[in-house]
């Protein structure tokens, strides 16, 4: 390795100027000045150096062969040549030593077919020729845009016009990203030409196959998401199926709408569709206002005439029941009965009564009548039990009005008697 050292060390400032040649020759004198060295004395050094190197002579004599010198002896030339294979080999296998940056993957290869993968970090691998390495980036995340490039004015017609089920055309734009899966690596190098292209027809290919069983109106409002959802797992599907190892990571609808030409028309339909809706809503809004109150007041009006039937059933059933009671009680005393009916029938009569007849025949000319006290005390009549009933029985009236009443007649009638009633004969 000294005798390396000594041919190849290029920062030597003997070279090309007759001190670099070491041994036993003696230093020549160097050249004047700092010019350049000379290159055939630069090739004599370096001659002079490998003849050193393998035992020959140094020097530039004329006898010798080309290192003018005697050559070298046969083990000194196995040395010498084992010394540049061993340099040559580990310079050869130092070439296979490699570094894969973190997100990466290293796919290896032997004479172009696939090997195995290697991860983040510092690797090996056989040297080219036999082997080989491809980087490929699995972090990532690629993104392509379909009908557009850029913005939704950079239209790309022939990718985003579609046709829908109902017949009518959409301008569909969107976005696919997609990444490569941790095992695709191969996949995604070998068994596809140009993957990255082929996700881009396949993404077509998905969407107009979706946007073809779906309706217009379905596809412009409602079902944007449902169609990219659709979409991304058709596009996985056969991107399974291609073995490319791509996962698709999202598709999103960025624009949808009917083609240029006959916006202006869509718009008017889509503004009397959304009238229609409008008065739909209301129509609605004042059923729902209408039909609980109308609901509310049959149930009122229900509630009234269950309440009137039971007041009458129970008036009624109470009637009867009084009745019944009195016809036992009239067939215990028929007579009796009979006159605290007649009774009670002229009190209640009496009660009733707002004239008040007066005898004054054997009375003077003055006479006092409390009129507002006997009306006051007809109004406020006292309650008393009817023992007959079984109920309380209200007397509006003065038990003296149940009496005989004394009448006034006029002079041109004659005298004035008193009128009496003969209770028997009723």
């Amino acid at each position: 390795m000294r005798f390396l050292t000594k041919i190849f060390n290029l920062n030597d400032p003997g070279w090309g100027r007759g001190q670099g040649g070491g041994g036993n020759e003696p230093p020549r004198r160097p050249p004047q000045g700092n010019g350049p060295p000379d290159l055939d004395q630069v090739w004599r050094d370096f001659n002079n150096r490998l003849g050193g190197l393998f035992g020959g002579k140094r020097g530039g004599g004329k006898s010798g062969g080309p290192l003018g010198g005697g050559g070298p002896s046969p083990r000194q030339s196995k040395i010498g040549l084992g010394v540049i294979v061993v340099a040559a080999l580990a310079l050869w296998l130092a070439s296979g030593f490699f570094i894969v940056q973190e997100g990466q993957v290293a796919v290896i290869t032997q004479f172009g077919k696939y090997k195995s993968t290697a991860q983040a970090g510092f690797q090996w691998r056989i040297p080219a020729p036999i082997q080989s390495h491809e980087m490929v980036n699995l972090s990532q995340l690629r993104t392509f845009e379909v009908g557009f490039r850029g913005n939704a004015r950079n239209r790309v017609l022939p990718e985003s016009l579609m046709l829908t089920d109902d017949e009518n055309i959409v301008d569909v734009q969107f976005v696919v990203q997609y990444r490569l899966r941790a095992d695709g690596a191969p996949d995604y190098l070998f068994k596809t030409k140009d993957p990255d292209e082929s996700v881009r027809q396949v993404s077509q290919s998905a969407m107009r196959e979706v946007v073809g069983t779906r309706s217009m109106d379905f596809v412009l409002y409602e079902g944007r998401t449902a169609v990219a959802a659709e979409v991304q797992k058709q596009m996985q599907q056969i991107l399974d199926r291609y073995q490319t190892g791509i996962q698709v990571s999202s598709v999103a609808i960025q624009n949808v709408q009917p083609p240029e030409p006959v916006q202006a028309a869509f718009d008017d339909a889509v503004k009397a569709g959304q009238d229609r809706e409008r008065q739909i809503n209301e129509g609605q809004a004042y059923r729902n206002q209408i039909v609980p109150l109308a609901a509310g007041q049959s149930s009122r009006m229900l509630e009234q005439a269950e309440g009137y039937r039971a007041r009458v059933v129970g008036v009624a059933v109470g009637d009867a029941a009084r009745f019944t009671s009195v016809l036992a009680e009239y067939r215990k005393a028929p007579e009796v009965i009979r006159e605290r009916m007649y009774l009670e029938t002229m009190q209640q009569m009496f009660a009733n009564a707002s004239k008040i007849l007066v005898d004054t025949s054997g009375s003077n000319n003055m006479l006092y009548l409390p009129l507002d006290k006997i009306t006051q005390q007809a109004a406020q009549g006292a309650m008393r039990p009817n023992p007959l009933a079984n109920t309380p029985v209200q007397t509006n009236a003065p038990a003296p009005l149940t009496q005989s009443v004394p009448v006034t007649r006029p002079a041109s009638q004659g005298p004035s008697n008193t009128l009496t009633r003969d209770r028997g004969s009723r």
